[in-house]
């Protein structure tokens, strides 16, 4: 069945060709005050599920990694330490101001050498077949057009026994949390939003893009319909976040 030329943007239906402009300016707008927000929006428990994620991963030296809406690199940071001078991480994002933020940091840090920077759309990554032994996406996932064609780009230029990542934002599991969790969604944040980054909107559009994105279940059964193989998730702070890992045979 062909697809609709309809999407959303948060809960906003859009024209499929028009949402990625939208998110561009969303992320534009935030660059600069990403980590902040970040740390103040997750009370600092995203650098524990980034933890997580990287201990998920599985990467050692030598290896190369694709980190993908890589932003400020708090993933391919971690990732340049793990492979070593013999290995390769790329930090990929489709924003601009998203990816200069992060190469600014990154060199800042020291990360030189074995991290390459990459403007890139997911649904069409620019690398070989069989390439890379791990991709990661934290928190980009839900902001792509066509999830589909973006996890199938993924699979192939991931090689044989290399694994993908996708840290997103999910559905609650824990009796009660959803009242709880929508009170500070669409009340908290974009106050957050307003008083920190003075952009109230594109925080309401993280609370509502949040809640159309797939939810544990769908989203496994997405990336098993690309091809991915032993697809588990791992819910994390009650299924507000989710850690899915699926593997490339």
């Amino acid at each position: 069945m062909a697809k609709s030329d309809k999407t959303h943007f948060g809960y906003e239906e859009v024209d499929w060709k028009e949402k990625q402009g939208r998110v561009a300016g969303v992320f534009h707008s935030v660059a600069n005050k990403y980590d902040v927000m970040n740390d103040v929006m997750s009370f600092g428990i995203h650098r524990l599920w980034k933890r997580y994620t990287i201990e998920m991963s599985g990467v050692r030296k030598g290896q190369r990694v694709l980190d993908l809406a890589g932003g400020t690199g708090d993933l391919a940071g971690k990732f340049a330490s793990l492979v070593g001078p013999e290995g390769e991480v790329v930090l990929a994002d489709i924003n601009a101001s998203m990816l200069s933020e992060g190469r600014d940091r990154m060199v800042n840090e020291g990360h030189v050498g074995n991290l390459r920077f990459a403007q890139v759309n997911a649904e069409t990554l620019p690398f070989p077949d069989n390439h890379f032994d791990c991709i990661t996406i934290a928190f980009g996932l839900r902001n792509v057009t066509d999830k589909d064609k973006a996890l199938a780009s993924m699979l192939r230029v991931l090689k044989p026994g290399g694994r993908l990542l996708v840290l997103e934002f999910s559905k609650p599991v824990l009796p009660g949390l959803n009242r709880v969790y929508d009170t500070y969604s669409f009340k908290l944040l974009p106050l957050m939003g307003k008083l920190i980054a003075n952009d109230p909107d594109s925080y309401r559009y993280l609370a509502e893009s949040i809640r159309m994105h797939p939810d544990q279940e769908t989203l496994k059964g997405m990336m098993e319909a690309v091809g991915f193989e032993q697809v588990e998730y791992h819910n994390l702070t009650g299924g507000i976040v989710a850690l899915h890992r699926g593997f490339k045979f």
